[in-house]
C-alpha cells in the first residue's frame, strides 16, 4: 500500500531550489527539482488547481524528478505567490506560464495540469506549441458544468476561505480527494496557511471568477478545443469525477488526435493525489514513449 509522503520527504534529498522569482510582475513562488543527465533536461512544469499550490503534487514529485527535471509553482492569485487585487482569467495564467518559461529558459516543457491547470494546459498548448512537448490532464478543468456541481464547490470554498478552520480546509479538500483517509495533515495545514494569507479573501473573489456562468463561459474548453490539442496528450480521469462519469473522460481522450486515457478508480478530482502509484508509473511510460 502506498505511504504518503509530506513535501519534505518528497524533496529532502534531491537537489531542489524554492525560491521567488518576478514572473510578468507578480512575486512567484517556485520549486524547481533538478535531474542532471535526463532525457535532453526535458523538464515537467506542474500547474495545479483552483486555489492550489505546489503542494498538490507532492506523491507525484520524486517520481517524476527520477527522469526528468521538475517544476512547480504558484499561479498569480494562488498559494504564496502575490495575491491578486483584480479578476484573472484564462489569458493571463497563460501570460504568466509564458513569462515563467522564458525566466527559466526553457524553450519547450511538458506542462502537467491538474483541474485548473489542465485547462491552463489545453489553452496554452492552442496557442504556443512550440513551446510545448506533451500535455498531462489530470481531471482537466474548463468545461460547462451544472449550476448545482459549481455551487456546492464554491460553498466548501467559500466557507474554509472565510474560515479557515483545520475542519473546514478539510471538507474543502474532501470535495477533490475521494477517500478522507488519503487527506494528509500536511495537505490541511499548508492550505490552511494559504487561506489565513491576509488579503486571500479578496483574492479568492478575484480567481473565483471562472466559475461564473458568464466569465466561464467566455473562457471555456469546448469539445472542439480537445479535438484540436496539437501534442501528444494524456488524460487522467476517475470514476467519481464531478464534472462526469468515466464515459466522459473517455470521449473526450478518443477525440484528442494523439490521445491516451488513464482512470484512476476510487478517486474523485485529484487522481494525482489519490493513487499515485498508477498515475506516476503511466506518466513516466508517456513521457518516455512521446516526450
Amino acid at each position: 500500500m502506498y505511504e504518503f509522503k509530506t513535501f519534505w520527504e518528497a524533496v529532502a534529498d534531491l537537489p531542489h531550489r524554492l525560491e521567488y522569482l518576478e514572473v510578468n510582475g507578480w512575486r512567484t513562488r517556485v520549486l524547481t527539482v533538478d535531474r542532471p543527465g535526463g532525457p535532453d533536461e526535458q523538464t515537467v512544469v506542474l500547474l495545479n488547481g483552483t486555489t492550489g499550490h505546489i503542494e498538490a503534487f507532492t506523491q507525484n514529485i520524486r517520481a517524476l524528478a527520477s527522469k526528468y527535471r521538475v517544476v512547480g509553482y504558484d499561479y498569480p492569485g494562488h498559494g504564496f505567490t502575490t495575491l491578486t487585487d483584480h479578476d484573472l482569467e484564462i489569458p493571463e495564467y497563460e501570460e504568466h506560464l509564458l513569462a515563467l518559461l522564458d525566466v527559466l529558459g526553457l524553450d519547450r516543457a511538458h506542462l502537467c495540469g491538474e483541474s485548473l491547470g489542465g485547462w491552463i494546459a489545453i489553452k496554452f498548448a492552442a496557442h504556443h506549441p512550440e513551446r510545448v512537448r506533451t500535455v498531462i490532464l489530470s481531471a482537466p478543468g474548463g468545461r460547462v458544468t451544472t449550476a448545482e456541481r459549481v455551487d456546492r464547490a464554491q460553498s466548501v470554498s467559500r466557507q474554509a476561505v472565510t474560515e479557515p478552520t483545520y475542519d473546514n480546509v478539510k471538507k474543502r479538500l474532501q470535495v477533490v480527494i475521494h477517500d478522507p483517509g488519503k487527506i494528509t495533515d500536511e495537505l490541511v495545514r499548508i492550505r490552511q496557511a494559504v487561506y489565513s494569507r491576509d488579503g486571500f479573501g479578496d483574492a479568492m473573489h478575484h480567481i473565483a471568477v471562472l466559475r461564473q456562468p458568464e466569465t466561464r463561459y467566455r473562457n471555456r474548453v469546448t469539445d472542439e478545443d480537445f479535438a484540436a490539442i496539437p501534442v501528444p496528450a494524456l488524460l487522467v480521469w476517475t470514476d467519481h469525477e464531478p464534472s462526469g462519469g468515466p464515459e466522459v473522460g473517455k470521449e473526450l481522450a478518443e477525440s484528442i488526435p494523439d490521445g491516451q486515457f488513464l482512470l484512476i478508480e476510487n478517486a474523485a478530482h485529484w487522481p494525482q493525489w489519490e493513487d499515485p502509484e498508477t498515475f506516476n508509473a503511466t506518466v513516466l511510460d508517456f513521457l518516455a514513449r512521446k516526450g
